[in-house]
């Protein structure tokens, strides 16, 4: 077996100045792809994940050494990047015209860069709703990943982003789940006094605060509006639900969080692991943490609970919106070997090996329909993606939503916001200029 997990990055060459955007100036040739031809069963795949790190990266190297079993005549190719690193490679990747067989993917606008730029195979044939295996997958993560009627991404598992809580943490500080936005803040007093930090909060990069920005947005600005503000061509970002939502969050990250501006240089891991060791009673997260935050520390899975971001009071958006997205992959459209990247992709979501990822210590909710189940998954992953599935819409994260630019004068006004050297008023003018400098 010669599979190798790549966890060092290569040499980042000019990868600080680069965004998406820049990636693509001079987009790729019409893509020469045959995704329905028959896979010839030999020679490299390369393969780009976002599962470096314990306990992640057992899961495809497990599938890679399986599958060159089944296949001897294959040798598959890892690259695992972390969440952090995997943006940074593959904006390198893409603008030195190296991008893997098979490589991750967010949805939104991110995605929508990938297809325009002709770098993402059109998997319709394979893929779309009536095909076999099509079929296998929920119709709403299929749809994420669609442009224009077509289908070109492979959804591994769907997220969303909830209030993980230590119970015990409460029992003993003596107060209960919130369920407005002014209980959340109100419970953090009582939560000190008891001895625990009431909400870890890391975010030293940049898009932790933009989770709680955007769930906010939700419910503070009307969809239909906060959609059009996404795209550059129709924003205005006028809405005052805006301004709101940047006040309630500069709120809770003074009120609720031990560091206050000191946040910015703190990892969203140290956050993560101050909540798993019992030091905090709060910590925001998505559901593919879940497992990881109730493994080898002192709260254990029957004292977590979880609840949604409460929406405050008077909120002029949509109190049913939930923040998440499905996540998955592409077939590079250019690959000599997209057929045999159809058929390895086929292997990694079969259902035995779906129902592996959404169990512990994956805890990764797949698409696959029949894979979530409360004997497959933890409770509190089970119990989250039931919330997922029943939410009306999702928001995207926020900066995979909208233009690169909008999204860096998000991250960067976010930054500011916590630190106390912008005011909301201020972070919302940039963000305006830098919406209105990509029209």
């Amino acid at each position: 077996m010669r599979t190798r997990a790549l966890k060092a990055s290569v040499a980042l060459v000019g990868a600080a100045a680069l965004t998406l955007t820049g990636c693509f100036a001079g987009p790729s040739q019409k893509p020469t792809a045959d995704v329905t031809a028959e896979p010839e069963y030999s020679g490299k795949l390369s393969v780009l994940t976002k599962f470096a790190g314990d306990p992640l990266s057992p899961y495809f190297e497990g599938l890679a050494a399986a599958y060159e079993k089944k296949h001897p005549d294959v040798d598959v190719e890892l690259i695992q990047e972390t969440d952090q690193s995997i943006k940074d490679k593959t904006k390198t990747l893409t603008a030195s015209g190296a991008l893997p067989d098979v490589y991750f993917t967010w949805t939104g606008n991110w995605a929508e860069n990938f297809i325009r730029g002709n770098r993402a195979a059109d998997l319709t044939e394979v893929i779309g709703p009536g095909t076999p295996w099509g079929r296998t997958f929920g119709k709403g993560s299929l749809n994420a990943f669609a442009h224009d009627g077509r289908y070109y991404g492979i959804p591994l598992y769907n997220n969303g982003k909830f209030m993980g809580y230590n119970k015990a943490a409460f029992a003993k500080a003596g107060v209960k789940a919130p369920v407005t936005f002014d209980e959340l803040v109100g419970s953090c007093p009582a939560l000190r006094k008891a001895g625990f930090e009431p909400i870890a909060f890391g975010n030293k990069d940049g898009w932790p605060a933009l989770h709680y920005l955007q769930q906010l947005f939700a419910y503070n600005v009307p969809t239909d509006v906060r959609e059009a503000d996404y795209r550059p061509q129709t924003a205005t970002l006028d809405h005052p639900g805006y301004l709101s939502a940047l006040k309630q969050f500069k709120a809770l990250v003074t009120a609720c969080t031990n560091t206050g501006a000191g946040t910015n240089g703190v990892l969203y891991t140290s956050a993560q692991e101050a909540f798993s060791h019992g030091k905090a009673a709060m910590y925001y997260q998505e559901v593919l943490e879940f497992d990881t935050t109730t493994a080898g520390g002192s709260v254990k899975p029957e004292q977590f609970g979880l609840f949604r971001l409460p929406a405050p009071s008077g909120a002029r958006g949509d109190v049913r919106v939930l923040e998440g997205a499905p996540e998955g992959y592409f077939v590079n459209a250019d690959s000599p070997r997209a057929a045999l990247a159809v058929d390895f992709m086929k292997f990694v979501t079969d259902l035995p090996a779906a129902k592996t990822l959404s169990s512990p210590p994956y805890g990764q909710p797949s698409t696959v329909v029949g894979a979530v189940t409360p004997q497959t998954s933890s409770k509190a992953v089970f119990e989250g993606i039931e919330a997922v599935n029943r939410a009306p819409r999702l928001a995207g994260w926020l900066d995979m939503v909208t233009v690169p630019e909008v999204a860096d004068a998000w991250l960067a006004g976010g930054e500011a916001l916590i630190s106390g050297s912008r005011t909301p008023e201020q972070v919302l003018e940039t963000v305006r200029r830098a919406s209105a400098a990509a029209k």
